[in-house]
């Protein structure tokens, strides 16, 4: 066989192998290209699945369309809400409630004490007794021993805590990711007890009298009971429809600064409450009572309720009366429009209330829960029938911001000290309550300490407490990573501002021809000083205009 059949062959023979070699990656080119196909179909399917799924979505869009975003913030701002707080149920009643009633799956209620229906609104009587509030949580270790023990004291600790941290770690990521995107693109127990004890007529003798002056004193009582939270209800509807009225007198020039007065005096307002609030139920009630704990989640109970009740009412007097009186009576008012920030500082309040309770009423989220599902469909309602869509469009997204900042301090952080003062400072009820018995709530997690250090492999844990957590030095680096991370990104974003303002400037001396050579060159400059990452971006500006 010469030379060159040998070539031949051997060139027949590689066509051969390089052809069945095609033939397989084309096979599996064939096989990723179907695969990666059916992940990205499933994919989608499950995005129009979510999207299909996902709560009042398409009463989003009609109040979107309708009213615009600003309108629509405070309904998204809503449903966020709710989402935090079916959160903290599903927490609290897994964590903290579901074990007690495993364990002891009837509530200890004294004889003669029966549901009677009025509970809902003021929260006491049957209430008091059970699950509901602090008081109705025993401080044993559950369970027989071995593995199946429950330790309720540390259970409802870092409950507590861990939905507390997990709350601000949200609240500050939602408010700088907000920022980022928003900004630089674009009771009175002591009246009770007087009126027990210096009401009553002691020349009633006749036993049907004495019945029935027992059951007026007992209304009497109830009536007292409510007093406060309807007080304190009444000033919170009543004051910020007094502020709004101010912007009849007063002329701002940019009407964000409008909108932002209004803020200010509602905030101060209702901090102002709920820190008397909470002097007198840290002062009076915890010194007063033997179950304070459980009379400060009433009055917490209350005061939800009642916000509820006369959030209705501002709905009524604020949007469908003015609607009445503009429309009918007064025309020139014409059909007023629906107050985002005052609507929105509403909410801001009722979660405060909702966070201060998480301590002493654990389901204290389920009344949340129901309260903002009402009220989403009634301000829907009342939205669509009373208002008309703003005349102003405002900046939506900035004010959202401001709303999520508001609702981190002073809210989130008001009632976070207030749950701290709790827990480190003052001592728990004898008689009541998982930590009876400690100086304070923390006094559990010392006792758990002991307990860990008679075991070897968990020294490590013990020093991590004694060394770190119990450390001032941990705690003041902490808070200076956090200033410097704030520093720097205060810094970034101060950069990436003058960065979109010069080439704002640019875009306009590109229109009016009057770009030179150096001009971009100090756009480098200035975004390299502002550690801003567009170097790139801007060389290949430059040499798409000068080619």
């Amino acid at each position: 066989m010469s030379f060159d059949d040998k070539k031949h062959i051997r060139g027949q023979v590689l066509a051969l192998k390089s052809f069945k070699k095609s033939r397989q990656l084309n096979c599996f080119a064939d096989c990723s290209t179907t695969v990666s196909l059916a992940f990205r179909r499933c994919g989608a399917n499950m995005t129009l699945a979510k999207q299909t799924l996902e709560l009042w979505r398409g009463t989003m869009k009609e109040v979107g369309g309708k009213f615009g975003t600003g309108v629509l913030s405070y309904f998204k701002f809503l449903k966020w809400l709710l989402m935090f707080n079916i959160f903290s149920f599903l927490v609290n009643f897994g964590f903290i409630t579901i074990p007690q009633l495993i364990y002891h799956p009837t509530p200890d209620i004294p004889a003669g004490v029966s549901f009677k229906g009025l509970e809902i609104l003021t929260g006491a009587g049957y209430f008091s007794h059970t699950v509901m509030y602090y008081g109705g949580y025993s401080n044993k270790t559950q369970g027989t021993g071995g593995r199946s023990e429950y330790n309720m004291q540390l259970a409802y600790f870092f409950t507590v805590a861990a939905y507390m941290v997990l709350c601000g770690a949200a609240l500050i990521y939602s408010m700088a990711s907000s920022f980022r995107k928003k900004y630089v693109l674009a009771d009175s127990g002591l009246g009770g007890a007087w009126q027990l004890l210096c009401s009553w007529d002691f020349s009633v003798t006749n036993e049907k009298a004495v019945r029935q002056r027992k059951n007026n004193l007992r209304i009497q009582l109830k009536a007292a009971t409510l007093l406060l939270p309807f007080v304190v209800s009444l000033i919170n509807l009543v004051v910020p429809l007094f502020y709004s009225l101010f912007k009849k007198i007063e002329h701002y020039s940019n009407p964000r600064m409008q909108v932002y007065a209004i803020i200010v005096r509602n905030v101060i307002l209702k901090m102002s409450i709920l820190g008397i609030l909470c002097y007198y139920w840290m002062k009076d009630v915890a010194n007063t009572f033997s179950c304070w704990e459980s009379i400060v989640g009433q009055a917490l109970y209350r005061l939800v309720i009642m916000d509820f009740l006369f959030i209705m009412l501002g709905s009524f007097f604020g949007e469908f009366l003015s609607n009445v009186i503009g429309t009918k009576c007064i025309q020139s008012l014409g059909v007023p429009e629906f107050d985002v920030a005052r609507n929105v500082l509403d909410l801001i309040y009722a979660q405060t209330l909702a966070w201060i309770g998480i301590y002493f009423s654990p389901l204290l989220p389920v009344i949340q829960i129901i309260k903002f599902f009402i009220l989403f469909y009634l301000k829907k309602v009342s939205l669509t029938l009373n208002c008309q869509p703003p005349r102003r469009a405002g900046r939506a997204a900035q004010m959202q911001t401001i709303f999520i900042a508001i609702l981190f301090f002073p809210s989130f952080v008001g009632a976070l000290s207030m749950v701290a003062y709790t827990v480190w400072i003052l001592p728990p009820s004898d008689k009541c309550g998982p930590f009876r018995g400690l100086n304070t709530t923390f006094s559990a997690i010392q006792i758990w300490m002991d307990d860990l250090n008679r075991v070897d492999a968990f020294q490590w844990t013990v020093w991590i407490y004694q060394h770190v957590i119990r450390s001032e030095i941990f705690y003041f680096l902490i808070s200076l990573i956090i200033l410097v991370f704030i520093y720097i990104f205060r810094q970034i974003t101060q950069g990436r501002q003058l960065l979109i303002i010069l080439l704002r400037q640019q875009i306009v001396n590109v229109s009016s021809g009057e770009l030179s050579g150096p001009t971009c060159l100090v756009h480098q400059s200035c975004c390299v000083r502002s550690g801003c990452v567009y170097v790139m971006m801007l060389l290949k500006c430059r040499s798409n205009i000068f080619s």
